[in-house]
Parts: structure tokens; sequence; C-alpha cells
């Protein structure tokens, strides 16, 4: 078997040299705009952004600060420069039924110009009515009118006396009504006079009174139609001077909005209500409506305090206005409730109940992006109480159906509005983790049918010499927008690398764009306090130092109580089924490894390898995978004609939380292996790595931590030069670890090896020759497989030979 050599220093650290730049500072690159390793997700995004069919909007996946905000904000700039302008929006009274409010759609920057127009027009109106109103030519006609009642009424008041006349009857009139007195020789009949006359004289006076009566009953029921007719004429009079007074201004205002066939038809109803309701322009405006009236919002959104009772009846609520805008609006929307996604209808109070009107209907963002582009952060979404189910109804509905979400839920019993629902046109932009898109694939089936269109985002891309200068150029842009200094071509080579050490891959690049803004930022706070003007190397390492020391107080406390022997690490010597594996911790962004004892125990049994972690419900799904393989790849490879007859158990020393990943797998084979052979194992390596049945050595993830991990150990305890890590051959081209551990590996002092297989690993750790099956299955003696399988095929006998005493004794 081909001995395994260890990696020289030049593997550890794949570097990146700064003769590769052409500039000084990056001050003299041109700033990159386009996101960097992003194509697949940009082609998503305009092919997103391009399609117009029902259902296209997307979702913008990928990790946490790998430039989707900044992506978006700046694909959607683009294209909205190029995007015709989104309309205004605006909701009116409904003089049919004021709780319908009425929406109107307006070109852009007319709702605001609507808006004034219909402040002007009331404002004039209001002084041409007045005006008109108080004119000789009005209380003229309106006298007459009057007048005409009065003659009526006098005239039939005459009519009366002269028909009671005839019949010697006087009509008098009291404070209390009419009175009929009878008469002789023009004069009034006393009671006592009355009584004196014959019977038959008093009877006929009788006769004539009822006659009378009747007669007055008939003439007075003419006057309530006659003056039910003055007060038509009376109205048309008003209707008459109400048109003429205001329907030159508002012919105006349709000849101007002409175009418009909806506004024109709004002027319309306008002009009748102003003429049915001309006495509001006559009338100031009463305290009470003023204290309701105050608390509206400004001029645009509601009517102002002190406004009159006829601005606030014909006031425009201008909802969404694109004046200022040069094209498609773009809406970030950071705290997507449901109200402020669909919108919302105030309320406010009169005596003491909650009412509310048109004036108080408030825009959302899918209102303010109706037209344009809406962008909103997934888990904040989520959050929030019925917002997902608002804007899905929207979507698929096409259309903005403000409702309050206390009406919507019958909380509130107040006066309702039903505003007219404004149809949708927006593309809205979901951005969230992949979690959340998966798991919103699988239990919503309404999501795969509203975003169609997926942007994936890359967590890293290719390590190439184009790709790094491309890096530079967005660290110019970084630092330009930061208003930060430049970096030198030093200092931009070393923050490639570490940012290529943030993917955990010596060939990709990480993508995240927070990362390494973050880190100009702190690299750039160093390079001021040493008094420079351009970002230096030095500042970059120290900018990494201090981040590390930051977030390194766990570390550093584990690594203490394994120094001062609380934690049982051996770094020396060599002990029978006892290895060092490396377990990683990631403590929010900062992750950490550091060693950790294994043991093994065999003895007769079933067959069974025990995982004490798994036995206790420490262990996870993945390492008890891992465990599990390992009873087939020692029944396939040592015992295949006879029945495995170990029990074994394995366990991760003075662990007191659980433990997850198979990347110990290697180790605990390692530490069986030495159990059954007898062969000890150097404790002054460690191993990392993962297993298969045919006992291959397949990549972990966090290699570099782990080596670190062992290294700070080894290193504070003093370093022998046997001292060492077994990785992964695999996880070689992961590589790119800390200064000091490459140059303790260039002086001797620490090494690295790649394995490829467990018997590579035993070679290793027992310093003695592993053995390679031959033609006849069998191992070459001596070898620490022929060890493990010569105890494996004795655990059988013996398992056989108490199966054979057993059916002795029973028989």
């Amino acid at each position: 078997m081909q001995s395994v050599k260890p990696l020289s220093a030049d593997e550890l650290y794949t570097r990146c040299d700064p003769r590769l730049f052409d500039f000084e500072t990056t001050a003299d690159l041109e700033a990159l705009t386009e996101p960097l390793g992003q194509e697949r997700a940009v082609d998503a995004i305009q092919f997103g952004t391009e399609i117009q069919a029902k259902g296209y909007n997307l979702y913008v996946l990928g990790q946490q600060g790998s430039g989707r905000h900044t992506a978006i904000r700046r694909i959607l700039t683009a294209r909205s420069a190029t995007s015709r302008r989104a309309d205004d929006w605006c909701y009116v009274n409904n003089f049919q039924d004021p709780t319908k409010p009425r929406a109107l759609r307006l070109p852009p920057g007319e709702g605001t110009v609507l808006r004034d127009d219909i402040g002007q027009l009331i404002d004039e109106a209001h002084t041409a009515l007045t005006a008109a109103f108080e004119s000789n030519e009005y209380h003229t006609r309106h006298h007459a009118i009057e007048e005409e009642l009065q003659e009526y009424q006098e005239n039939t008041f005459e009519r009366l006396q002269d028909y009671a006349k005839q019949r010697r009857i006087k009509v008098i009139q009291t404070s209390t009504g009419v009175v009929f007195a009878p008469t002789r020789d023009d004069k009034t009949i006393s009671s006592e006079e009355f009584k004196k006359l014959p019977k038959d004289e008093q009877e006929r006076i009788d006769a004539m009174i009822r006659e009378v009566t009747a007669e007055f009953q008939r003439i007075m029921q003419s006057i309530p139609e006659e003056a039910r007719k003055t007060r038509g004429k009376l109205r048309e009079l008003d209707r008459e001077v109400s048109t003429l007074a205001v329907g030159s201004l508002i012919n105006q205002l349709i000849e101007k909005y002409l175009s418009l066939p909806r506004i024109v038809a709004y002027l319309r109803d306008l002009q009748a209500d102003i003429v049915e309701n001309v006495e509001i322009f006559l009338k100031g405006s009463s305290g009470e409506a003023t204290t309701a009236i105050s608390l509206l919002g400004g001029r645009g959104i509601g009517p102002d305090r002190g406004e009159s009772p006829a601005m606030r009846r014909y006031a425009v609520n201008v909802l969404v206005s694109n004046s200022g805008e040069e094209g498609a609006p773009v809406v970030f929307e950071n705290h997507p409730t449901f109200p402020n996604l669909i919108g919302k209808i105030e309320h406010m109070s009169e005596m003491g109940t909650l009412v509310t009107n048109f004036t108080l209907i408030k825009s959302g963002a899918l209102h303010r992006a109706n037209g344009g582009y809406l962008v909103i952060d997934t888990a904040k979404l989520l959050v929030q109480p019925f917002a997902w189910e608002g804007l899905k109804r929207a979507l698929k509905s096409r259309e903005i159906r403000t409702q309050s979400l206390g009406e919507a839920l019958s909380l509130v019993s107040t006066v309702s509005l039903e505003p007219e629902p404004i149809p949708l046109e927006t593309k809205v932009f979901l951005v969230g983790d992949r979690l959340l898109y998966y798991l919103l694939q699988v239990y919503d089936p309404e999501f795969t049918e509203l975003f169609k269109v997926a942007a994936d985002f890359e967590d890293e891309f290719d390590r190439t010499p184009d790709n790094s200068r491309l890096f530079a150029r967005l660290l110019s842009m970084i630092a330009s927008r930061e208003k930060l200094r430049p970096l030198d071509r030093a200092a931009t080579a070393r923050l490639i690398e570490a940012c290529v050490r943030e993917a955990g891959d010596a060939e990709k690049i990480s993508a995240s764009l927070m990362n390494a803004t973050d880190l100009v930022r702190e690299s750039d706070y160093h390079a001021a306090r040493n008094g420079r003007h351009v970002i230096a190397s030095d500042d970059v390492q120290e900018a990494l130092d201090a981040r590390t020391r930051r977030a390194s107080r766990v570390r550093d406390r584990l690594q203490e109580e394994i120094l001062r022997g609380t934690l049982l690490i051996d770094t020396a010597g060599e002990v029978t089924g006892q290895v060092n594996g490396l377990a990683i911790a990631q403590l929010g962004e900062f992750a950490f490894a550091h060693p950790s004892r294994i043991t093994a125990r065999v003895a007769l049994g079933s067959g069974e390898v025990v995982d004490i972690e798994r036995e206790v419900e420490l262990g996870g799904p993945l390492h008890s995978k891992g465990v599990l393989i390992l009873s087939g790849y020692l029944a396939s490879r040592y015992v295949i004609d006879r029945p495995l007859s170990l029990s074994a158990s394995l366990v991760f020393e003075q662990t007191y939380s659980g433990v997850e990943g198979d990347s110990a797998s290697a180790a605990e084979l390692c530490a069986l292996l030495s159990a059954l052979s007898g062969a000890p194992l150097r404790q002054d390596l460690a191993i990392t790595g993962s297993v298969n049945q045919h006992g291959r050595i397949q990549a972990i993830g966090g290699v570099n931590e782990k080596i670190e991990g062992f290294f700070d150990i080894c290193n504070r305890r003093g370093l022998s030069g046997t001292q060492g890590v077994l990785i992964p051959a695999a996880n070689v081209k992961h590589l790119m670890l800390r200064n000091d551990v490459v140059d303790a590996v260039r002086e001797g002092n620490f090494s690295v090896y790649p394995v490829e297989d467990i018997d590579q690993c035993m070679t290793l750790l027992t310093g003695r020759e592993a053995g390679a099956a031959g033609e006849d299955g069998q191992f070459a003696e001596g070898t620490v497989n022929a060890q493990v399988r010569d105890r494996l095929l004795a655990f059988a006998d013996q398992r056989h030979a108490f199966g054979a005493s057993d059916k002795s004794d029973s028989s």
C-alpha cells in the first residue's frame, strides 16, 4: 500500500497574487454595477420583469447578504426608467351611495391637478352662488313667488268671508284659529241673544255655520297644495340660478377633461349634486364638522381643518400621485402588514361613535406600486396576520379591494365603506431564503400559481483571474458607495482570500456582498487608526483578527478547559480504542472546531454496534446513519462467511449536547478497528471524514476550522513535529488555513494528511501496515486488518460454541 504523504504548505493556502491586478488602488477602477457571479438569477429576474402573463411574479431566493436587494433595485430602477409612468388614482364621493366611493383613474400627475381644479371650482362656486343668491334679481323673483302664495291665501280668505256673509255668518280670526259667528243687521249675535231666538232660527243658523265650516275646510285643503307648488317653484328657481352660477365653471372643467369619460361623468354628477344641495354653499361650517375634520390628514389626502362642508363633500382624495416619478414605480415595503399592503380605511370619533368617509381611505404598497414593481421580504410578510392571504387575494383577483382588518374580521361595528376596487397591474418580488420557498411550494398550492419565476442567487462563484479582477471592481464600488478609503493591490488580494475562506473552498469566492462590505468598513476603521489614506493588507488582517477575537470567547474557554485537563484530550502517546475526532460548532456567524475524544469497546455479542449518543437521544439522524454503516463495513470486509458476532459501543466522551453529522464516522471506525485489533492509536493525530460501506473516506464540511481547532491545542501545549490531522483527500481543494498553521507545516512542526480510505487512516494512526486482502481474501499476518479478522472470527466461533452448548443442555 502506497504511503500517504503530508500536504506541503503551498497546498494548504491558495494565495491571491497582487500582481494579478494592474491598478495602484481600487479608486483607479471603474465601479462594478452588475451582480458578480449571479448570471442565472439576473436572467430569471429579467425574464420575470418582462413577461406580462398572469402569475409570473418572482421569488428571489438565496442567502442573506448575497446582494439580492441591491441587484433587484438596480435592475428594476433601470427597467423603470424605460417604462411608462403609472397612472394616478383618486377616490371621490359617490353621490348616489356615499358608502361606495368611486375610484377615478387619471394620467400620471393629473390626480393632484384634478384635486386642485375641484378645490378651485368649489371656491369659485361658493363665490358665484353667494353672489347669485344675494342678487336683486333672485330676491325679486323669489319675492314674487312668495307673494303669489300670499295673494292666493288672501284671495281664498276673502272668498270664504263672502261665502259666509251671504249666509249671515261672520268669520273672526283669533289667536287660536278661526271662529264663525251669526250676524243680524251686520252685527254679531251674542250667546245670550242666540239663546233667545226661536228654535227653528237656531237650527237654521247652526246649518249655515256647518256649511261655512265645510267650505272653510275645503278651501284650507287647497292651501298646502298651493304651498307645495310654491316650494317647487322656489326649488326650480334655486336650480336655475345654481345652474347658471356654476354651469360655466363646470363646463370649463368638462372641456379640460373631455378625453377622460369617467372624469366627465363625475363632473356632471358633481354639478347635479351642487344644484340639489346648494344650501351647503350658503351656510358656514358648523363647529361639529370642524372638530371631526380636524382628525384628517393634509391636502390631497383629505380636507384640511376648517374647510367648508362643500369642500368636504366634493374634495378629491388623491390616493396615489405619480407626478414626481420618472418611470414606473419601484416600491420596497419594509413593514408588510395587511393595512400597509392593501390600504386602510381610517375612522374618526363623532358624538362618541366612530365614523368614516371617502377622504379617510389611505393607500397601501399595492396602490403605490400599481403599474410598477413591489418588493417584499418573505419572512416579514408571513409573520404579519392575514398579510399573506391579503396579497394572494389581490394577485388572484387582479384588483385591490381596500378593507380594514377589523371589518374583515367583524371585530368592529362602525360606519363602513366599500370603496370601488382598483385594477391591479403590478409585478411582485418576494425576497427570502430557500427554506421558505420550498415550504411554500409544498404547503401552499396557490404559491406556484402566483409566483412562477424563481431567481436563485448563488452562494459563491468560481475563483478565476477574471472574476478576481471583477471582484476588485466590486470592492471599488463598495468603497465609493460607503465613502471609504480605497484598497491597494495587496489589501484587495487579502480581502479576496478572506472571501475565499468564507466560501469554504479554495476554488470559489463567497458571493456574500454583506460580508465583503462589512470587511471593507472594518478595514477602513483600522486604516484610519494606523494613519493610512489607503487600506493596506495589514489593515485587512487586523480587521479579520479583531472580528475573530470579538466572537471567540466560547472557543477560548473551551480550549482553556482542555489545556487545564477538565476536558480530556491527549496530544501525545498511544491508546487502544481511542481517537481524537473533530467537532465543529456554529455560534451565529462564527464557526470553530475542537477535538473530541471518541472511544470504542468491543465484546462478544449479536453483531450490534451501539451508538450511545443515539441511545440517549443526543445523536442526530445523520450521525446515527454513519454509525450504522460501520456494521455493514465490518461484516462485508472481515467475516463475510460468518455472522457478525460482536457487541460494540461507541461514544463521544464528555459531550453534553447533541451530536449531528457523519463527519466522525471515519474516526469511530478507526476506534472500533483499534479495539478489535488491539493496535493502539496515536493521540498526536486527529481525524475527520465520513466513511461509506466500502471504507472510502468522503468529504466533510468545515475542514479548515477542524484542522485549526486541533492545531490550536497542540500549539499551546507545544508542537512536537509529529502532530497533525487526517482529512479526506476530497477536501484538499477546500483548504484555506490560517497563516500560523501554514507556517508550522512549512517548518515541519505540524502535518495535514489527505486520506482516501480507512486503511490509510489505520496505517497512519497505528504506525503499522493496515493490510490489503489477497486473492484468497486473506490479510497478511501481523497486519491490523488480519488482527481484526482474527478477533471477529474468534467471536463468531465463541458464539457458535455457546449456541451448540445451549442445544446440548436443552436436549
